[in-house]
C-alpha cells in the first residue's frame, strides 16, 4: 500500500469515528463516555495520518500526548493546539 493510501485510510477511519460520535449525540440520553471515546479515536487517527505524511513511525500507542509531541517535533504549529481541549 502506498503512503497516500495509508493517509487516506487514517482519514476515513477518523471521519467514521466522528460520524459515530455525532450520531450518538442525537440520541435522547447520549452516553458521553462513548462520544468521548470516538472523539479521542478521531484525534488519534488524524495525528497518525499527519505522522504518516511526514514519514514518522509512531510506536503503537493510543496516547494522544505522545502523538502530539511527535507532531510538534515535525511542525511547531501543533504546539499551538489547546491541550485543555485534547485529553492528553
Amino acid at each position: 500500500m502506498k503512503k497516500k493510501e495509508y493517509i487516506l485510510k487514517w482519514f476515513k477511519k477518523a471521519e467514521s469515528d466522528l460520524k459515530v460520535a455525532e450520531y450518538i449525540l442525537t440520541s435522547e440520553e447520549p452516553p458521553t463516555d462513548a462520544i468521548c471515546f470516538h472523539c479521542q479515536q478521531a484525534v488519534e487517527k488524524y495525528f497518525k495520518a499527519y505522522l504518516t505524511y511526514k514519514d514518522v513511525r509512531a510506536r503503537k500507542t493510543h496516547d494522544l500526548e505522545v502523538l502530539l509531541n511527535l507532531c510538534i517535533e515535525e511542525d511547531k504549529e501543533f504546539g499551538n493546539l489547546d491541550r485543555e481541549k485534547i485529553p492528553v
